[in-house]
């Protein structure tokens, strides 16, 4: 399998789905994925602090089998639980015996939202523990993961000489999120792209609109619906590794045979005509029509209007739950908010937006919708952590 940054392959194990059995994960099922997973190239497994049992589980395998000297362990430093770097340090400590390792490959700052927390972590003294960390060789290659708008992302690129960085990116996202935009800068800045989301939790699989699978049939190039998406990632040079949560067999082997035969610039004109179409498919699907371009922006109050419209958009599309989370993690577990109640109708967005979106009116469905009591306990709640 090809590898194009730092030794990752470009298929990555996202560990966050490992099978489950009841409540637990299931541990044979789970040995036989990444025993397969192993065996056919993949050598980047991603995990987290808080992704229930799946740093234990991965540990337990990689020790029982003797394989951690071939892959790649990636896990998160979850900065929204330390307030010291003692608690950083015992955090990290936890994590590597969990992992039963002495060291992890790529440490990455987990949800990183924006400059201010990381300068707040700066404060703490980071940097001298990231320098301690890489030169007894505990941590090799220093990285942050991000969900929110290209601006900030590029902020965040231009902060510290980082080792890689990790977005949602699909061809759904493609102007959203980090997006295009965000991807091709840090690939400028020579700083290596990991995926997450490739597929949008299932949105552009089963979750497809009946026209957008239609289209993907009746194109002249028969490929499954996952396959069209993780084509068009790797079809980027400057993607150096897509994640996928794969917990099944079927899926692990269909990924892995499309991880073997792409490579960079394959996809035609017409095979971008198919995903323009599809595109279009699910756009008549969502609730508002925001393209994502930004003409809206700067907001006079910082309101992200791109981004809570398609954190919107998802809660209908994604499922309510999938839209709400990711509201909170792009506008509110942040120092600076961007949500939609910050919005004062001034109307200064309308006056730019080529789709001549009602951007006010749209804000106010947002508040209706997700900013909803439940919202406010969790606001509230995080307030004092990303303070």
């Amino acid at each position: 399998m090809e590898q194009r940054k730092l030794g990752m392959s470009i298929l990555g194990y996202g560990c966050m789905r490992f099978p489950k059995k009841g409540s637990r994960i299931d541990m044979k099922k789970t040995e036989e994925l990444i025993a397969y997973g192993i065996s056919h190239g993949i050598n980047y497994f991603d995990t987290a602090y808080i992704y229930m049992g799946s740093e234990k589980a991965l540990g337990a395998v990689l020790a029982k089998n003797g394989w951690r000297k071939q892959v790649m362990i990636a896990t998160k430093m979850p900065h929204y639980l330390i307030k010291s770097i003692e608690g950083l340090e015992k955090v990290f400590q936890e994590q590597l015996d969990r992992l039963q390792t002495d060291y992890v490959d790529s440490y990455l700052m987990h949800m990183l939202p924006d400059a201010k927390i990381w300068e707040r972590l700066v404060k703490m003294g980071i940097l001298h523990w990231i320098e301690e960390k890489r030169a007894s060789g505990q941590i090799k290659y220093i990285g942050f993961s991000y969900h929110g708008g290209s601006s900030q992302f590029m902020e965040l690129l231009d902060l510290y000489p980082w080792d890689f960085c990790q977005v949602q990116y699909n061809y759904m996202d493609e102007h959203s999120q980090a997006g295009r935009r965000g991807v091709e800068y840090a690939a400028e800045k020579g700083i290596p792209v990991i995926v997450m989301e490739p597929l949008r939790g299932g949105l552009l699989t089963e979750g497809l609109p009946q026209k957008g699978k239609e289209t993907f049939a009746e194109a002249e190039t028969k490929r499954s619906p996952a396959e069209w998406g993780l084509r068009w990632l790797w079809n980027q040079p400057a993607v150096s590794t897509v994640l996928s949560g794969m917990g099944s067999m079927e899926i692990l082997q269909e990924n892995i045979r499309t991880a073997q035969s792409v490579k960079a610039g394959e996809l035609t004109d017409e095979e971008h005509r198919v995903f323009a179409s599809v595109k279009a498919a699910i756009n008549e699907t969502i609730k508002i029509p925001c393209t994502g371009c930004g003409y809206c922006q700067p907001c006079p109050k910082g309101v992200d209007i791109p981004g809570i419209f398609r954190c919107y958009n998802a809660s209908y599309a994604d499922g309510f739950i999938t839209g709400m989370r990711e509201y909170l993690m792009c506008t509110t577990f942040r120092v600076q908010r961007t949500n939609a109640s910050l919005c004062i109708h001034c109307g200064k967005c309308e006056m730019h937006c080529p789709q001549e979106i009602a951007i006010r009116g749209g804000l106010q469905q947002v508040v209706k919708r997700l900013e909803n009591p439940a919202y406010k306990v969790i606001a509230l709640g995080s307030k004092a952590v990303f303070r």
